[in-house]
């Protein structure tokens, strides 16, 4: 009994109810024209239910009209943000205009639905209201007049079933605004090209996500990694001057990844203002400037016009760079360095090698996120990332294409 009864605490179930009788506005408006409402026949109402259903499916035509209904669906037929319980996931009502004859056809479908059901509603509300009042009148042993305070036992049980035909309205009006709410997920839900359209956007969004946690994990992974190895260095070391340009290095280091974070950041507070670009390969001086001071001494050679690369390609490979020297700096320490980056031909070649510790574990070999991320924009990018050992050095071997270089 109470699961019966909680339409009746419900405020979704009367907005229901208003939206399904919104829709007889249009028959009874037609009614009055022609046949009119001085007591028709069941014929008349017959025709009073067909005449505006021309009406309605010149309307579906109009393309904005499926927008319009799917914004009235949204706010009255589903629950709102303080409704008890809490709004719904996703009412599934599409609020685009008509793109398609398939969105115009539904959308007739829809209208028709609306004027039906609520021309349906609104004359089960009358008859119910109508026989409400005729037991209070009986009850009262007087149809025209209001209650009287003396009425007789008979009068008395008029009075008692007087709340019974309006709760029975209330969850007649409860089931239909369900239907109606079921109905409009079907004729008014997206179609499949706003499916397609809201699954690339959903893809995309959790590329950006993807996209944003590399950033991270990268420029703070880095400035961290070169943060730590700087301090231990200066500590062992001992030396004044060493300490101020290891402090030095840990300042500029620092101040690149704020920088860095607050791009990222402006993505993810969608401020409307430009995020801008990250840095270039051609900007890859201050990584190996960065690896330096860190105490590893970096031979490196880039040939070939770098900063003519195309953004995408320049901006990952600097990406994949910095994390290879912060791997080498994580896991094998301020080891000697060899850097190789060069433009052949179509493809961007990066190649980073550093002697294996002899205690350490190699890089990668624990599997982190750092050099499968580097994986994954090689691949992304239609290229390839590889490791190895060789000779007694761990390499990291990048090849990207870079055919638009013209």
């Amino acid at each position: 009994m109470p699961r019966l009864l909680r339409p009746l605490t419900r405020a979704v179930t009367y907005t229901r109810w208003l939206h399904v009788l919104v829709g007889a506005v249009v028959p009874f408006a037609c009614a009055l024209v022609y046949p009119g409402l001085n007591d028709p026949s069941p014929g008349d109402w017959l025709l009073i239910a067909v005449l505006p259903v021309p009406l309605a499916l010149a309307a579906a035509m109009v393309p904005p009209v499926r927008r319009a209904e799917g914004l009235q669906a949204r706010l009255m037929l589903f629950a709102g943000p303080h409704a008890r319980g809490g709004r719904e996931q996703d009412p599934g009502v599409s609020t685009d205009s008509s793109t398609t004859w398939n969105d115009r056809v539904r959308t007739g479908a829809w209208l028709v639905l609306r004027l039906e059901a609520g021309l349906a509603l609104a004359l089960v509300t009358n008859a119910l209201m109508s026989f409400t009042l005729a037991l209070a009148g009986a009850g009262a042993e007087d149809p025209g007049l209001p209650l009287l305070p003396h009425m007789s036992d008979a009068g008395r049980l008029y009075v008692l079933l007087t709340p019974v035909p309006v709760l029975v309205l209330v969850l007649v009006a409860a089931g239909a605004g369900a239907l109606v709410a079921r109905a409009a997920r079907r004729l008014l839900g997206p179609s499949v090209k706003e499916r397609l359209a809201a699954l690339e956007e959903h893809t995309e969004r959790l590329l950006e996500r993807d996209h944003i946690a590399r950033e991270l994990h990268d420029t703070l992974g880095h400035a961290l990694t070169l943060a730590v190895v700087q301090a231990g260095a200066a500590r062992t070391a001992g030396d004044p001057e060493f300490t101020d340009r290891a402090l030095e290095a840990i300042e500029e280091t620092g101040r690149d990844a704020l920088e860095d974070l607050e791009r990222v950041l402006l993505v993810l507070r969608e401020t409307g203002r430009p995020a801008g670009t990250g840095p270039a390969l051609d900007q890859a001086g201050r990584l190996l400037d960065s690896a330096r001071a860190a105490g590893s001494r970096v031979d490196a050679e880039l040939t070939g016009q770098l900063e003519d690369l195309p953004g995408p390609v320049t901006r990952e490979a600097y990406r994949m760079l910095q994390e290879g020297l912060t791997n080498v700096l994580r896991h094998a320490g301020p080891v000697p360095i060899r850097v190789r980056v060069a433009v052949e031909g179509a493809w961007l070649r990066i190649d980073v090698r550093n002697p294996l510790p002899a205690t350490t574990p190699p890089a990668g070999a624990g599997g982190g996120t750092g050099l499968r991320g580097v994986r994954e924009r090689a691949a992304l990018l239609g290229g390839e990332a590889r490791t190895a050992q060789a000779g007694g050095e761990w390499l990291l071997l990048i090849d990207l294409p870079c055919a638009d270089l013209g």
